[in-house]
This record gives C-alpha cells, structure tokens and sequence, in this order.
C-alpha cells in the first residue's frame, strides 16, 4: 500500500542550500525530487528525515573513475549526502534513450514497461514525451493515468489477471489486454466484453541473461485456438505478442518469434480473422560490464526480420522497454558494512554491503545480473572477493561462486556505487525485511 511521509523537495542545482518540506505518496521506496535538475532519487525504505546529510569520512570521488555515472549523479550524491543505500536516476538519461528507441523503430508504438522503475518522475517525463505504457496491474494502470497518460495509451499486459482487477480497468478506459489462455479470455470476455485482445506466444529466451521460463505464453498453435476463442466471446482479437527475454543481447533473437507470429496471422486470416498488431516485447538490454548493442542496430534487426516474414504487409507494432529505457539511467550509492575473513588462513575476504537481494539487487540471484561497482579505492590492487548484502538471511549473498574483485584496500564505511541499477531495483526491494533502516 502507498504511504505518505514527508519528503523534501530541492529547488535547483543552483540553490544547494533552501529545502522546502512536502508531502509525497510513495510505494515501497522513498522519492525525492530536484525541480529543474532532472536528477530523482529513491530511498530503500529509508528512514532518514533528511535530504542534506553530513559528509563523511571517505566518500565517492570525482566521475574520472565511474564508467557510466553522469556528473549531475556523482555531484548529487556528493552535496547531498544521501543516508542509507539510495537510487539516484539522471532523467536526461532516460530522455534519451527514449528518443534512440524513437529513432530506431520509428513506426513502432513505444509502452514503456512500468514495472522496470514506476518512479513518478520518470512516468511524467515519458508520457510527456507520447510514450505509451506497458502495466501489469491496476495500481500501475492508475500511475500511468496519474502520470498524464489517456487510456488509450496503456496496455494490460499481463497474462495473469484478478476478473476485478480486469473489470476496474476496463472502468478507466483500458481497452488492449493481453492473454494466453481460454480461461483468461472467459475473465476478459465477463469484465470488459467487447475489448481488445493479444495473445502471448512463448519464446525459448535463448541467449537472454534473465530468461523468462515457460510461466507466461503458450504455443504458437494453441495461440491461434485462444485466438478464435476470443473472437467467439465478442472480443477484438487483435493481434500476437512475445517477449525474448530480458537482457537479451542476441540481434537475431527476435526471427524465430516473428516466424511464429506470422504463422498465426496465417491460421487466423484462413479463418475470417484479420490480425493488427504484433507486440515485439522487450528484452533490450542495457550495458553492465560488457557493451551490448545499440538501439539502432536492435532496430535495423527486427525490422529485417519484419520485412522477412510480413513482406509488404507489416502490421501494427509494439516495442516494450525497460530495462532498456532506464537501466544506465540510475545509481545505487551504498556503503561497505563489514570486510571479514571466516578463518585466519581463507584465502578471500567477504565483503558486506548496507544492500542485498532483498534490498533491491533481486536480479543477482544465480549470479545472472552482473552489476558494475565502482569505488574511490580503484586504482589500488584488486582482489576477488565474496560479495554479500547485510540480512540475516543465508541466501543475501550477491555474488561467491564467481567472486567480484575489490580494491584490496577497502574498508568498513567506504562508499561503492553500483551502475545500471536504474531498473528492477526498487520495484524488488523487501517492505523492511529485517526491519532495517537501510
């Protein structure tokens, strides 16, 4: 449930100095905005009260050795001081790669996924600029809205919906859900008769860092059963969606889907049945400690693949990104708790963070999601070490079966920042596990 605390609102990078205090609806993280800076941040259940903390004594330097940290981020965090671990966002950022998408896949719709980061600073900035919004639920079906997006623009697009949930969002205009079962087309048939309808085709998610198994989707055969079913109950059925995995650094990875697409458009024109609209997903990437590709060669990609397997009759389309659109945009700025060894004679270190799996770094089970971190201490000798977050649960540990490597020379209060943390991070972290004021 949202909850009200009260948050301080900065004027400008300019005037460092005047808070003004406000009220601020949050959701499970702190928000706190800079007018004019286009600098947001967020606090992992945070219980500081204030905005400027006092510096301390080792801190983050200059951005000469952050990789993919903005100025505006390393100045921020440096005059601010924020307490606890906190996810700064650089909005220009996130401005930007949604202009890349635009200009790769311009005759694409773009619907940002809102469950990468539901920030209400960047959900403004991106309907403002006419993005459209992938939710999957009616609170962020109402964060879209708030955010000044019409109806119109907002896709249901989980497959896996309350009947009220789906009733309630038909009520505010909603009118394009996704599905991939019969059972789910009876729900949307019963709460919003006559709507949209988009059936989810599963995908292997080959070459994908963070695969989506088999728990959304169904076959490309069964696709086209639901499909009829759909149009049996008085729905639109509209068109076919898929999603190749999140991460997915494969350019080609999204042929085979829209081979199996085509073949459903196929099956259903054979049966008086006019598809619209093929949902490309998401999946693109966004960079961690290897370079991924850009999103103009993504886009080169899937419209070669387009062309290939829709000739000149290439339908409506949907891109879904979000990881890709906010990723590199945000900052975790955390602090190292504790460097130990478990023996006199262990030949590693473990080192402590104030932020773990249950804190928001959720993406580094099995080790899949590989994050870049930066200290002020990297130019000195580095060293594997065991990586852990500071719960008193055994499986808060980041990374050991491929261990990090830390300066040698760190230390109990150092600050570390973790890059391209600006999705899945928040929207993962624990309501108070262990009750810490992380």
């Amino acid at each position: 449930m949202p909850e009200v605390r009260l948050g301080y609102s900065l004027q400008s990078m300019a005037d460092k100095a005047e808070l003004k205090p406000r009220r601020a609806l949050i959701h499970r993280s702190r928000i706190e905005r800079m007018h004019g800076s286009g600098v947001s941040t967020g606090w992992f259940q945070s219980m500081c009260a204030y905005a400027l903390c006092p510096p301390r004594k080792r801190g983050i330097l200059d951005q000469g050795n952050m990789a993919m940290t903005t100025a505006r981020i390393i100045d921020f965090i440096n005059t601010r001081r924020p307490e606890g671990p906190c996810l700064v966002v650089d909005l220009d950022v996130v401005r930007n790669n949604f202009k890349a998408f635009r200009h790769a896949m311009p005759d694409s719709s773009i619907y940002y996924a809102v469950k990468a980061n539901p920030a209400p600073e960047i959900l403004r900035l991106l309907a403002g600029m006419g993005s459209s919004f992938d939710c999957a639920s009616v609170a962020e079906i109402e964060m879209a809205l708030d955010a000044g997006a019409t109806a119109s623009r907002v896709s249901y697009g989980n497959t896996i919906k309350k009947e009220r949930d789906i009733a309630r969002a038909h009520a505010l205009g909603v009118n394009l859900f996704a599905v991939d079962s019969h059972e789910e087309v009876e729900k949307v048939a019963r709460a919003a008769p006559g709507a949209r309808v988009f059936c989810r085709v599963l995908t292997d998610g080959e070459g994908a860092e963070w695969p989506l198994s088999r728990k959304f989707g169904c076959v490309p055969q069964m696709a086209v059963d639901v499909l009829v079913y759909a149009h049996q109950h008085g729905l639109v059925s509209y068109g076919v969606s898929f999603h190749v995995g999140s991460q997915m650094t494969k350019l080609d990875a999204w042929d085979q889907a829209l081979a199996d697409a085509k073949r459903v458009f196929v099956q259903l024109a054979k049966q008086g049945i006019e598809l619209k609209m093929v949902n490309m997903g998401g999946g693109f990437p966004t960079k961690y400690l290897k370079d991924v590709p850009t999103a103009e060669a993504y886009g080169q990609a899937i419209f070669g693949a387009l062309k290939k397997h829709f000739g000149n009759h290439i339908p409506e389309t949907i891109i879904e990104p979000g990881r890709g659109m906010v990723g590199n945009a945000g900052v975790i700025k955390a602090e190292v708790v504790l460097v130990s060894k478990k023996s006199d004679n262990d030949a590693h270190r473990w080192v402590f963070l104030d932020i773990g799996k249950f804190g928001g770094l959720a993406e580094t089970m099995d080790e899949a999601i590989r994050y870049p971190i930066r200290t002020a201490r990297d130019g000195d000798e580095m060293e594997p070490c065991v990586l852990a977050g500071p719960t008193c649960d055994s499986a808060d540990v980041l990374y050991e079966k491929n261990m990090y490597p830390l300066p040698i020379t760190l230390s109990i209060g150092d600050e570390v920042l973790i890059e391209g943390t600006g999705a899945y991070t928040t929207t993962y972290s624990a309501v108070a596990f262990n009750a810490s004021s992380r």
